[in-house]
């Protein structure tokens, strides 16, 4: 077992299932390193770390999934990516035992997050070339060599496991953000640039390559759906407030639809995300830009919507759906973002009340630097959410319970 494997180990419980360590009450981040457990004193949640304070570890973007079923008594095993002095590479944990093991060699350069639950397989990119390995057996095969006209990344993977998709950009992009590596400084010149980019496919058997749509704007945040292999979903990247964001395209018809149409002069729409069972996309709505805020979701089928309203305090910087579609989570804001919320900085959950959300904070993060972004998921039985925060020192993935704890 690799040196984090053996630290869980010694750390761990029986992990989400199991009882808690003391039962300590303390401000989340008080202390460094925190205890491997503990019940946040500000909300009464028992927050676990998943990862050991060795090295930086993160879990996957909000859209992601992470997660690869059961097997032979285990528990669930969540994919996640740690960072040492060697490089980057990927770890699968298992929820259950809350034992970890290296599924790749640690690199210089790694992208890419995709995992396939019914292959067991988690595909990846190194500089450019595309791999397969699989969670339980580590086997890895070459998937794809991107031709060298054509250098682009993968971001996604379609329902039926055959299909990897993403975005190409021109070396004109690429050079901008070379220059101007900080998102504050590329973000605006890539969008006034209006160069060309192209979403694509390949297949993840044949390395076959597809080229489906190319547009002169942003073409961004690539996610097929869960259920439909066919559908896929990408934005108008730029400043919200200037773009329809938010389009899907059939890969196999290519016919481009828009999902929501703006109404209001600086209006916006972002960080969509599939519901889990693929009928609805929901997305930060705020009408205008800087509220009232909204979660809002469309109904594929009907194009009808409906929306959550939610406090300034309560904006998140991302959202994601519970995969029983009853419950929301997000991830919380700080006094620069969007919101300006001067007391925004929690992990919140979040249930359908009439036309609005009734929240519940979840996790203090008044320690965590917002230039990381928690990105919550719920896990796989829906009693956690877990998320990634630096409010250690270095980035680390923690779960807190959804129930309130018990003493």
């Amino acid at each position: 077992m690799s040196k984090p494997g053996i630290l869980l180990a010694v750390l761990g419980l029986g992990l989400l299932a199991g009882p808690t360590l003391g039962q300590q009450r303390l401000t989340t981040g008080a202390q460094q390193p925190m205890p491997a457990e503990w019940i946040d004193a500000d909300t009464g949640h028992k927050v676990v770390r998943l990862t050991p304070t060795e090295g930086r570890n993160a879990s996957f973007y909000f859209h992601n999934n992470p997660f690869v079923p059961a097997r032979r008594g285990g528990g669930h095993r969540m994919v996640y990516y740690h960072t040492g002095p060697q490089g980057k590479q990927l770890y699968a944990l298992d929820l259950q035992t809350r034992q970890t093991e290296a599924l790749t060699k640690p690199r210089p350069s790694m992208s890419g997050e995709i995992v396939a639950p019914k292959r067991r397989e988690v595909f990846y990119q190194v500089h450019d070339t595309v791999y397969a390995t699989h969670v339980d057996t580590r086997q890895t095969r070459r998937v794809f060599v991107f031709p060298a006209d054509f250098k682009a990344s993968i971001t996604t993977l379609n329902a039926d496991e055959t299909q990897l998709g993403g975005a190409w950009s021109s070396d004109a992009e690429k050079e901008i953000s070379r220059q101007y590596p900080e998102k504050k400084d590329y973000f605006r010149r890539i969008y006034d640039a209006k160069l060309p980019r192209t979403l694509f496919t390949v297949n993840v058997q044949t390395g076959q390559l597809t080229k489906l749509y190319t547009d002169h704007a942003w073409l961004n945040h690539v996610q097929f759906s869960p259920t439909d292999p066919r559908l896929l979903m990408f934005c108008h990247e730029g400043p919200w407030e200037l773009v329809d964001r938010i389009w899907t395209i059939d890969v196999h018809t290519k016919e481009v639809k828009k999902v929501h149409q703006r109404t209001k002069e600086r209006e916006i729409a972002g960080h969509e995300w599939f519901a889990a069972d693929g009928k609805t996309i929901w997305f930060d709505h705020q009408l205008p830009r800087g509220g009232p805020f909204f979660v809002t979701g469309t109904d594929l089928k009907t194009g009808k919507q409906r929306s959550y309203e939610l406090t300034r305090d309560e904006w998140s910087v991302h959202y994601t759906s519970s995969p029983d579609q009853r419950l929301f989570a997000g991830d919380g804001g700080y006094p620069s973002s969007v919101a300006k919320s001067p007391n925004g900085h929690w992990i919140y959950l979040f249930r359908p009340d009439g036309k609005k959300f009734k929240s519940e904070k979840l996790v203090n993060l008044k320690s965590h630097q917002y230039k990381l972004e928690p990105n919550v998921h719920f896990s796989p039985d829906g009693k956690w959410l877990i998320f990634r925060a630096n409010f250690e020192g270095e980035s680390q993935v923690y779960a807190v319970e959804i129930a309130k704890a018990s003493s």
